[in-house]
């Protein structure tokens, strides 16, 4: 049997971890052959290809980013995208594609196998830690660890100068990366998309830190909104809109409204960066192994999912159905180290 991979969408760090357990369970315990289709989805939309095989995948358990290459295409845009890739597996004799990706990859996965036949399973991976029906992603761990390391070096340099210093961290729609590695960072203010937020009552937070002569660190994903406004945004050098911008606003609101210095650190792609946590390593490489299992049961259509320490099989189309964020509960919980 000769089994296709791809990872798809943005990078993030574990996914090589992912790619050498499906090879080494794939190929020594089924004697399978594999197909590494190049940059996601225009890999099998354009018929690009690399040989995956054992050596190939040798060393690349710590190593981040992906050897396969990744990007955000979208084949079902393309009027006759489905004809092409199935097109592509039959050329190259695939018969069953494992799919490493997101929302949007997984999304993709979902409509080619329900809607076209194609059989696919899927790995779930995004630094947000956002597709329902996992506890975890492959990269959320590694993410949360780059960002609280820089929130520890922040404290001192805080500190020194007495100033306020806004940590911005990604997170678009959901605010997991700025809960998690605010909470243990020890910042004073975490913000995130789940709950709009009050500058006056951040720059409350803020001066409450100052009486106690302590400096504050405020955490913000990328994605908060304050109540008063709408998304803060920036645009690139070709005028194309990027999340991101929040901070620097945020700061300059501060400094404005309490009379304290503050200063922003974008941390933006350093949290996908980098070797994975060993968390990460062991996550994505029982994902791996259980998704060429799923493989080999003919068991198309599912994508592996964490619950508690146990991995676990659903519908593919389950995992994409919405957005898991934050639940409210959780984000009071950290209220009381605020301000």
């Amino acid at each position: 049997m000769r089994v296709g991979v791809l990872t798809g969408g943005r990078d993030c760090p574990g996914l090589n971890a992912v790619i050498r357990a499906v090879v080494r369970k794939g190929v020594q315990e089924y004697g399978y052959e594999f197909v590494g289709f190049r940059d996601g989805w225009l890999g099998p939309l354009e018929g690009q290809t690399v040989p995956l095989d054992i050596p190939a995948v040798r060393g690349t358990l710590p190593r981040g980013g992906t050897i396969l290459g990744s990007s955000r295409t979208d084949p079902l845009a393309h009027r006759d995208g489905a004809r092409r890739i199935k097109d592509t597996l039959a050329e190259h004799e695939v018969e069953a594609l494992i799919t490493i990706g997101g929302r949007d990859t997984l999304g993709t996965a979902t409509r080619l196998a329900d809607e076209h036949g194609v059989p696919c399973v899927g790995v779930p991976k995004t630094i947000d830690n956002d597709l329902p029906g996992t506890d975890c992603t492959v990269g959320f761990d590694t993410a949360v660890g780059v960002a609280t390391q820089a929130i520890d070096r922040l404290h001192t340099t805080a500190e020194s100068h007495k100033r306020v210093l806004v940590v911005e961290v990604m997170g678009g729609e959901s605010g997991w990366i700025a809960v998690h590695s605010g909470l243990a960072g020890g910042a004073n203010v975490i913000l995130v998309p789940e709950q709009p937020f009050d500058v006056e009552q951040v720059c409350g937070w803020v001066t409450s830190r100052f009486r106690a002569s302590y400096a504050p660190i405020v955490v913000v994903a990328d994605g908060a909104v304050p109540k008063e406004g709408g998304m803060v945004l920036r645009k690139g050098p070709a005028g194309q809109v990027r999340l991101s911008g929040v901070g620097e606003w945020l700061a300059a609101e501060i400094e404005h409204r309490t009379g304290k210095e503050a200063r922003t650190t974008v941390l933006g792609h350093t949290q996908r960066g980098g070797s994975p946590s060993p968390f990460d390593r062991w996550l994505a490489t029982r994902f791996g192994l259980h998704a060429v299992d799923c493989v080999h049961d003919g068991d198309f259509g599912t994508m592996v999912a964490l619950r508690g320490t146990d991995i676990v099989r659903i519908p593919l189309r389950e995992a994409v159905a919405g957005l898991r964020q934050v639940d409210p509960a959780r984000y009071a919980e950290v209220g009381v180290f605020f301000g």
